[in-house]
């Protein structure tokens, strides 16, 4: 029992190594990127309450809506270089990276004009016209941003496939210390308001073979980009739901500040999202269902553990944290009333996006879109319109019936897991590599 016991012990910390070695710079470049919109937030709420309510819209419905549509098709980068390193493909892995920022590139062209017709989408979308006019004036600003997660997220998924990730972490942590002294001057010191604010945001070598078969991957990288666009516009959702409040402005200060604590504490979570999709995706490739099984268990221990850490500390300043991004007494309190659903909400997201990374692992992109559709739009969207306007119970009505659909979510996902035959994940993994790539263009490139 005891050699068992010891066994098991040795297994995990084995593991628990290999998962912190990518999900550890994980964290400081989801830290860091995500920080640049935290930080940009407070210095606008040092403006007033319209400039921050701006730039919380601009950042969670549009911003919010592109960083989606990139980072979904970045994903499906991970899938294929996570299982063709597993594999031992290598040579293809440029060629993956050179397909992806292809797509990506397009993608962000055409995500412009959402951008440049900020305003009046927002006015479409029945939110205030005040707060509109300057979340218009600010996107316009960001849109070099969009341009950047273009070459950065498929540069990032490319990198943590083969566990190299500490040269991103150190990149992404140096910008976020320039960001924030540039938010400073530009915004406090000179005083140019939220046009300073945008403003500071701002292999094998190339193949012929990155425009060959491209379609096969822009299927995964679309069913990649659903997958992970349903997640990111559930809180834009949210957040238009409760611009139709009244009172919007506070309403809406209210729970951007939780959203991003929320965001803030979920950068962790993104950590081990990484190490699972890349723990998962590798092991699959080689042909190891079990280490992949038992790495997805430590993955999510681990990151349950740190958001329960989080939810007690969210707890106990509940009165407080609110400081952080406004001086208004009005939003404080009404931000205060939101800490106990904040708690729960990210004890939540401890652990649910680590099980996004196992669907990226293992290429169930579109199986999880799906769940999704069912739980965010069917159940928890509709819930929250109830909660929020008949029943009247306002923000805190929204946000409950928006932890209800992430609970469901997150169920359905553990009940995929547990039913999975990850014997035949790997054997998938490997037609997948196959197919999209590895043997068959490799035999194209000798010849």
């Amino acid at each position: 029992m005891e050699e068992k016991v010891l066994e098991i012990g040795n297994k995990w910390g084995v593991e628990a190594k290999k998962v912190w070695h990518i999900a550890g710079p994980g964290i400081l470049n989801a830290v860091s990127l995500v920080s640049l919109e935290f930080v940009t937030a407070a210095f606008a709420g040092r403006l007033g309450d319209l400039e921050l309510a701006a730039v919380s819209v601009a950042h969670n419905v549009i911003a919010g809506f592109a960083y989606g549509v990139m980072l979904g098709m970045a994903s499906a980068l991970a899938t294929l270089c996570g299982q063709a390193v597993g594999g031992g493909q290598l040579k293809m892995l440029g060629v993956y990276l050179q397909r992806s920022w292809i797509i990506t590139g397009v993608t962000s062209l055409l995500l412009t004009p959402v951008f440049v017709f900020t305003s009046p989408i927002l006015k479409l979308l029945h939110q205030d016209k005040d707060i509109s006019h300057l979340a218009g004036k600010y996107a316009i600003w960001i849109i070099p941003q969009m341009f950047a997660y273009a070459l950065n997220f498929p540069m990032q998924t490319f990198l943590q496939s083969q566990s190299k990730v500490w040269f991103t972490a150190i990149v992404s942590m140096g910008g976020l210390g320039i960001h924030v002294l540039l938010n400073w001057i530009l915004v406090i010191k000179f005083g140019h308001g939220l046009f300073g604010a945008a403003s500071a945001e701002a292999w094998t070598g190339f193949s012929c073979l990155a425009f060959k078969s491209l379609t096969n991957f822009v299927k995964l990288s679309l069913a990649s980009a659903i997958m992970m666009c349903l997640e990111v516009w559930y809180f834009t959702a949210v957040i238009l739901m409760v611009g139709g409040l009244k009172n919007a402005t506070i309403a809406i200060d209210a729970i951007s500040i939780c959203l991003g604590l929320q965001v803030w504490t979920l950068t962790v979570a993104l950590g081990f999202t990484s190490s699972t999709s890349v723990r998962v995706s590798n092991e699959l490739g080689a042909g190891n269902p079990k280490a992949a099984k038992f790495s997805i268990t430590v993955n999510v221990l681990t990151s349950a553990v740190i958001g329960l850490i989080f939810s007690a500390t969210i707890l106990a300043t509940r009165k407080e944290f609110p400081r952080l991004f406004t001086n208004e007494q009005h939003v404080m309190k009404e931000t205060s009333k939101l800490g106990y659903i904040l708690a729960a909400t990210i004890f939540l997201n401890g652990i649910q996006p680590v099980l996004l990374g196992v669907a990226v692992g293992a290429g169930w992109q579109l199986q999880v879109a799906l769940i999704s559709i069912g739980c965010y739009y069917g159940f928890g969207l509709p819930m929250g319109a109830l909660f929020g306007y008949k029943f009247k119970l306002g923000v805190e009505g929204i946000l409950s019936a928006m932890l209800a659909g992430s609970l469901l979510q997150t169920l359905f996902q553990f009940f995929i897991i547990a039913r999975t035959s990850w014997h035949k994940q790997a054997l998938q993994a490997e037609e997948r590599v196959r197919t999209l790539g590895g043997e068959v263009e490799n035999q194209s490139t000798s010849q």
